[in-house]
Formats: structure tokens, sequence, C-alpha cells
């Protein structure tokens, strides 16, 4: 099945930030996504958004619905910044280069069904998560 619509947002601040967070809760009810499985998809898609702003310098976030009932949701973040050199480590519980608690990127990976991410020195990165509500026809990445 091929992406029915796309949403490009900016983050490059954190009122997009909010921004992204809002118009992801609203693809998810449009999806019928659950209250628990909308949350689970916001959250991922706040600590992405986070990341993308404060570790690359700002990018941007793609809003994917999958199949033609528009029922699965794809989030690509990308940004330009330095890219992460370890992403076995950036993604243990645990690892930070900041003042955080070092669950964002591994958390965002467990609240979803399918994470991608593609990084490297030097070249920025892109992380694309993909969810479904229960019970809905999967599409992979």
């Amino acid at each position: 099945m091929s992406p029915e619509a796309v949403t490009r947002l900016p983050v490059t601040s954190d009122v997009q930030i909010s921004g992204a967070r809002h118009a992801v809760r609203e693809a998810a009810i449009a999806a019928g996504f659950s209250l628990v499985e909308q949350t689970k998809l916001v959250t991922a898609a706040s600590e992405l958004a986070r990341n993308t702003l404060v570790h690359g310098g700002g990018g941007h976030m793609e809003i994917t619905t999958l199949g033609r009932d528009q029922r699965g949701i794809r989030l690509t973040f990308t940004d330009s910044g330095p890219g992460i050199p370890d992403v076995a480590a950036a993604l243990s519980d645990g690892y930070t280069t900041g003042q955080g608690l070092g669950l964002g990127l591994g958390g965002a990976r467990r609240l979803v069904n399918e994470f991608a991410i593609d990084t490297g020195p030097g070249r920025g990165t892109t992380v694309t998560v993909a969810s479904w509500p229960r019970g809905a026809r999967r599409v992979t990445l």
C-alpha cells in the first residue's frame, strides 16, 4: 500500500515541538488509535522532536498516514546535525550527551511498533518510526 497523506512540519523551536505533538495526536485520533496508543505515539514524537532540535540543531518531521484506510502512521524526523557516532550506545538506557535521564531515544523505540535510524558522524540523523492501532493491517517501514 502506498502512503495516503504526508504532512511536513519544521522542528526548529520549542513552540514547533508543541505543534508537532498536536499534529501527531490529531493524526492518531483520525487513524483510530486508542487513548493509550495516542499517548505512546505522541510521547515518542515529543522525544524524537526534542532530539532533532537539541542534538541535531533543528530539522523537520513528516507525518505519513499508511494504507488506504489511513490506519497506520509513520513519523520521520530529519536533521543535518553532527550525527550519532555510536547508535548502540545512544539507544541504551542511561546514555546521555546532555543533562537528561538518557531514556529518550531508547524509550521512543519501545513506544512504537517499528523503529529505524540512519545516522553517522557529520551527516545528520533520520529517525523513522511507525505505529498502528490495535487490530489494523500493518505495512512495514
